[in-house]
């Protein structure tokens, strides 16, 4: 049976399989379903008591009967780990919280067999399920962790709720909030279904709001997420790829980032969704995509995103950090990045480091494209930030802060094949000396429709720098000495056409190293003399 038609029966009462479990309250036993009360199998629900071996009790009891609900009533039930069975469903009611115990040996370890990266994390979770099929937790009840009450480093913090190798997971309404670690971790997991919970995690570090680590058909929806590390993030810490994934509808605020692909990225990311999201107060990305450790990325759309308040609105990176899936593993060959398109994007507040799209000489991010983009950045960039000299930092951890303050206070692109930007605005809050945007060793790069406010100062408005195969049409200019400066022995095939560049006064300049005729201008309103 099939999460969807499980969830169904649930909700009509209808139960999977005879040998109900003792009497449940009239309300719902009137309803004839397959619910077995944890009360009913000596848990006390005062939140002092440790509950695990009652709540056990009920999770076995159900799953011997074929399946369906372990049900928990209002109070508050401490427990260590639990053990999921296939076909068994989780209710929390309203008023019921399942808190974690604060007494690491109440977690035993469990190692999964499906290898990766994370083993060098917890081996520990108040919820643990692996190789099972129709599971799940729902309800408006609430799952805490109590994590504050862990000090120190991975392997004695637990993951509040950990599913490796599971098929047809649900995951609906609940509020969870306090882990340890990671909050929710779905490792090598098929058809997984998450929709209308909250999650609210700031006592203790790594705590990610949502993990999908080489899990393949994943739907995200309708989920507030308030967490002290990145609120949705898609991994791939083993040679399983993470595919076929959508992420729609919901709220997020991070100390970290707001929606992520990466850093782990062994398997391949491919068929990926992100849209309708809002993003606030979120310390670092609020788009992040992320190939460092090998692996393909291909085929990503994030769309209709807004955000107020990031350290920068969007950070793509390919990167070779290299790091092998197992200790003792061998170095993952070089990744790759293709195919990503971000479009409908509003971002007001975000700090003055600028945003970046960034490969590697000889491997270039490919096949990028921004459409319909508006930006705000804090600005107090200075002219010496625009010429500096960025580090290829090749094998550093990916943030977005990584390479420093920008020489851009828009976006800075570098090592990128086929660059389409269509409809990008950018200003900021305060003067800034540097330009807009800047790309070197870009090929084949598209402009159009573009309104970038130049930079304080008197400079440029934007920067190529050996770039070849540029076409550059429909833009606006702002006041400025000139609109774009060409620079470099590589660049060539620079083409404007059709451009309003009346603000500038003239709508090139040419540095000279550049080979003559690399710049063309076709048809663009420029000052009159």
């Amino acid at each position: 049976m099939r999460n969807t038609e499980l969830r169904r029966n649930f909700l009509l009462g209808l139960a999977p399989a005879a040998g109900l479990a003792a009497a449940a309250p009239a309300d719902r036993a009137a309803a004839g379903r397959a619910n077995f009360n944890v009360r009913d199998f000596g848990a006390a629900g005062d939140g002092a008591k440790l509950d695990t071996n009652a709540i056990q009790k009920a999770v076995d009891a159900c799953s011997q009967a074929g399946g369906g609900s372990v049900w928990f009533p209002a109070g508050a039930y401490l427990s260590g780990t639990i053990v999921l069975k296939s076909h068994v469903m989780i209710h929390l009611d309203a008023g019921a919280t399942l808190l974690g115990s604060k007494n690491l040996q109440d977690y035993p370890s469990h190692i999964p067999a499906f290898r990766s990266y994370t083993d060098t994390y917890t081996e520990r979770s108040l919820i643990y399920a692996e190789g099972l099929e129709n599971i799940g937790i729902s309800g408006r009840g609430v799952l805490d962790g109590q994590g504050a009450a862990f000090k120190g480093p991975y392997k004695v913090r637990p993951y509040l709720m950990r599913f490796v190798s599971c098929r047809n997971i649900s995951m609906t309404d609940i509020t969870i909030r306090n882990s340890p670690m990671w909050v929710q971790h779905y490792l090598a997991c098929d058809e997984v279904e998450i929709r209308g919970i909250s999650v609210h995690s700031h006592v203790n570090g790594n705590n990610d709001g949502i993990d999908i680590d080489c899990s393949q058909r994943v739907r995200i929806s309708d989920c507030e997420i308030d967490s002290g590390d990145d609120a949705i993030v898609l991994k791939a810490t083993a040679g399983r790829p993470c595919k076929d994934v959508t992420v729609t509808n919901c709220v997020l605020r991070s100390t970290c980032n707001a929606l992520k692909l990466g850093t782990e990225s062994n398997g391949n990311f491919e068929n990926i969704i992100l849209s309708n999201c809002t993003v606030y107060d979120t310390g670092l990305a609020g788009i992040a995509i992320e190939m460092v450790d090998g692996g393909l990325l291909d085929r990503v759309v994030v769309s209709n995103v807004v955000m107020n308040g990031t350290g920068a609105p969007v950070f793509v990176r390919l990167g070779n950090r290299a790091r092998p899936f197992t200790p003792d593993g061998p170095r993952p060959p070089m990744g790759k990045m293709r195919n990503i398109m971000i479009s409908n994007v509003q971002a007001i507040g975000a700090t003055k480091t600028g945003c970046s799209i960034t490969g590697l000489p000889g491997q270039a991010v490919e096949n990028v494209a921004l459409d319909n983009i508006r930006l705000v950045f804090a600005g107090g960039g200075t002219a010496a930030d625009a010429q500096r000299q960025v580090p290829e930092n090749a094998e550093k951890y990916p943030e977005f802060g990584m390479f420093g303050t920008l020489p851009a206070y828009g976006l800075y692109c570098r090592h990128v094949k086929n660059l389409s930007l269509r409809n990008v605005e950018t200003n900021y809050a305060a003067p800034d000396e540097r330009p807009a945007l800047v790309c070197d060793d870009v090929e084949g790069l598209e402009v159009t429709g573009g309104a970038l406010a130049g930079p304080a100062g008197a400079k440029p408005v934007m920067h190529l720098t050996q770039v070849k195969d540029a076409f550059i049409h429909g833009c606006r200019s702002g006041t400025a000495p000139a609109w774009l400066h060409v620079s470099g022995s590589g660049s060539e095939r620079v083409t404007l056409m059709g451009n309003e560049l009346s603000g500038a006064t003239k709508p090139v300049e040419v540095a000279p190293d550049v080979p003559r005729d690399a710049v063309v201008l076709l048809n663009n309103r420029v000052r009159q003399a």
